[in-house]
């Protein structure tokens, strides 16, 4: 009797400990999102904030990692939180897209967002995913390797979050409801960011100019992120080239280039080697913009690079040689060359059998208005597509109308071919072309099926590039080209043996773009543009992936807070 009760307090002892490891394995951070007075270009005024922090707090895990965020909204909107490429296997409740997998987190409430990691490693971001609230709430998100293994690279000297961000002097909220109710384009920004400072070239910013010190012949990991709302930036360091060694949480094969392109939403790890003579530089970043006749922030950020050592600072840092505003080549050129490392420690796994090939527009459109009183095109209110339908957010979400079986919410005929078939990137198109259809629709993808989409950009309204977003999953990039997708050439040139790995890649202007994934991860995930204007004009669709036999490929159960509608 005695040694059974022993064998039973031994166990009980072994599960008490095997709890208590779990709970320190899950660790929780705390965001407090308020309104915080920040002061920009000679003007203070309220942002919206986590923490008081602008940009936020920089969240850091490891390889394969589950934390908990306990969201607590004390401001005066309506928010959501998008851990932004955290694929979230079987989990996107807590992915974040207002009225796409929850209802917004209202003022006074809490929201207990559990994120899970999986095969994400390098640079991630979190942001919130309502209106235009994340021009000032977003911060990095630092995957670090599992214990025991280390970067493809060899270790650097020092590692440096670099957010490149957007300033309006206006009161953002008031940006987006004139936006909205103009029916034109939204005013533009007042200034560029490098962790959240302007830098040397504008008004009563010199004295907080972001700098990174250096020392001589070491090498530093900057973790680069574009929280821009409206604007793909090229970026670059005066005098020193730059290597790219990741994107959107998965290494590549080192790249190197004397600038970058980065679009709303990717992320770049870089090695700054240090080997310039002593001296300070400037970092500094400008617009990429290749629309015709449409406005944009022609101002450029910067920051400082300053050697350590006794020596006299030129009178002026040096400005680096950034490609001009609208050079389509350059940034072209730029992204085609990313490749995956596709070696035995860090392999590829690329769909070759394809269960559906699908084919999405992405334009920009318009809708009439009464008496031509909107300020788009023609008195029209501009809007956006995919597959020529306009997104409409629905007052519930969708992943809660299809976990409890709700009717009406949404449609799933979302088209897998454009409905409407003519020159795509023709230079003159006839106007009754650029009035979509509104609709929220949905593709239904069965567990484990594998797709492959051409992003097919289009040259109604004004023909532009389009940073193209896929909640939930990674993807591989496998081709890429201008004018009008040929589908009996241009598989022929695809890259099946070493594509990039992303979450958000650039469809080019009047070109088109093929991405790739395995549809393993059952819920509900959101795919748009990464340009705000486009997302609020409705350049959106969701796809709802099934879920699988066996309780691994199933969806979790929703979490007890879920924030009511």
């Amino acid at each position: 009797m005695m040694r059974r009760l022993n064998t039973e307090f031994k166990l009980l002892v072994l599960l008490l400990l095997i709890g208590l490891v779990h709970c320190r394995a899950l660790r929780r951070h705390t965001f407090v999102v308020q309104n915080t007075p920040y002061t920009r270009l000679c003007s203070t005024k309220n942002i919206l904030t986590v923490n008081g922090q602008f940009p936020g707090p920089t969240l850091y895990v490891t390889k394969g990692e589950t934390i908990v965020v306990d969201v607590y909204n004390r401001a005066d909107y309506n928010i959501t939180i998008h851990w932004h490429g955290v694929n979230q296997p079987r989990n996107p409740w807590t992915d974040g897209p207002e009225f796409v997998t929850q209802c917004p987190i209202q003022p006074g409430r809490k929201f207990s967002q559990k994120i899970i990691f999986s095969t994400e490693e390098g640079t991630l971001w979190w942001h919130a995913h309502s209106d235009f609230s994340r021009a000032t709430v977003h911060g990095a998100i630092i995957v670090y390797p599992k214990k025991g293994t280390s970067y493809p690279f060899p270790k650097p000297h020092a590692e440096i979050p670099v957010i490149l961000g957007e300033w309006w002097k206006e009161d953002i909220a008031e940006v987006y409801n004139e936006f909205l109710s103009s029916g034109g384009d939204p005013a533009i920004s007042d200034a560029h960011l490098i962790n959240g400072q302007p830098g040397d070239l504008y008004p009563c910013s010199k004295r907080d100019t972001f700098k990174i010190t250096v020392d001589y012949g070491k090498t530093y990991l900057l973790r680069l992120v574009n929280a821009v709302v409206e604007d793909i930036l090229f970026f670059s360091i005066a005098n020193h080239s730059i290597t790219v060694v990741g994107t959107d949480g998965s290494y590549t094969k080192p790249l190197k280039r004397d600038y970058i392109s980065i679009s709303p939403g990717q992320t770049m790890d870089v090695l700054l080697e240090a080997n310039q003579r002593l001296d300070h530089y400037y970092m500094a970043a400008r617009v990429y913009s290749s629309a015709v006749g449409v406005a944009f922030d022609n101002t450029t950020t910067t920051a400082i690079i300053q050697y350590k050592g006794n020596y006299a600072p030129s009178p002026t840092p040096a400005l680096p040689s950034l490609p001009w505003f609208n050079d389509t080549n350059a940034s072209v050129n730029f992204t085609a060359s990313l490749r995956s490392l596709a070696n035995k420690e860090y392999p590829v796994d690329v769909p070759v059998s394809m269960t559906h090939k699908l084919i999405f527009t992405v334009s920009v459109n318009t809708f009439p208005c009464e008496q031509d009183s909107c300020n788009g095109p023609n008195g029209n209110r501009l809007s956006a597509s995919m597959n020529n339908i306009s997104y409409r957010s629905p007052t519930i979400d969708i992943l809660e109308a299809y976990y409890n079986n709700i009717s009406g919410v949404y449609g799933s005929n979302f088209p897998d071919y454009p409905p409407l078939v003519y020159d795509f990137t023709a230079e003159y198109l006839p106007l009754e072309l650029e009035t979509p259809q509104n609709g929220t629709e949905v593709r239904v993808l069965d567990y484990n099926s594998t797709v492959e989409i051409v992003l097919q950009g289009t040259n109604l309204v004004a023909g532009t590039d389009h940073p193209m977003h896929i909640h939930g999953y990674s993807f591989y990039v496998v081709g890429w080209g201008f004018g009008n997708f040929d589908k009996d050439k241009d598989p022929s040139n695809y890259n099946l043996v070493d594509p990039p790995l992303q979450n958000t890649v650039i469809v080019p202007k009047n070109g088109w773009t093929t991405i790739r994934f395995k549809a393993d991860n059952p819920g509900v995930w959101f795919m748009h543009c990464h340009l705000e204007r486009h997302l609020s004009w409705g350049m959106d669709m969701a796809f709802i992936v099934k879920n699988g036999e066996g309780s691994d490929a199933q969806m979790l159960p929703p979490p007890p807070d879920m924030p009511p509608c």
